[in-house]
């Protein structure tokens, strides 16, 4: 069962205790699951779109699941590639944004900055020749 799945189990037990016990309101939290890969030939991909771009609202919760293949080199600690969000205006990184993946389907549980504006996720493992390359667009919604 992955984690998503429990993550949504857990939140219908809650509200049927809450319900049971006669709370005010069950609880309805939902939570965005944003699809990433993370590929091989050093690109990041998001299925259906074909120049990736992740937008999310100031605060929101969302999990970001994450495909990573491995390219034609990896960090020693078996990271295959990196996700660090910068700001665009002075490419600053952003606290908890600095992920390593490995090989595989990860799941990382995340909360979107709270300055609204443009951002840049770039990869932080050389992974290839073509490392510079990988990068997308993160725009930050009020």
């Amino acid at each position: 069962m992955t984690n998503h799945l429990r993550i949504q189990r857990i939140f219908a037990g809650i509200a049927v205790l809450c319900i049971v016990l006669g709370c005010e309101s069950p609880v309805h939290a939902q939570v965005r699951v944003i699809e990433l890969t993370a590929d091989r030939d050093s690109r990041y991909k998001i299925p259906g779109m074909r120049a990736p771009e992740i937008t999310v609202k100031a605060g929101e919760h969302i999990v970001l699941r994450v495909t990573a293949r491995r390219g034609k080199s990896w960090n020693r600690d078996g990271s295959v590639h990196g996700f660090s969000l910068l700001r665009a205006r002075d490419r600053t990184k952003v606290e908890g944004w600095d992920l390593l993946f490995k090989p595989g389907t990860q799941e990382f549980q995340m909360t979107a900055p709270a300055e609204p504006g443009e951002y840049v996720v770039v990869c932080t493992v050389i992974c290839s020749e073509e490392h510079e390359g990988m990068h997308m667009k993160f725009t930050v919604l009020p």
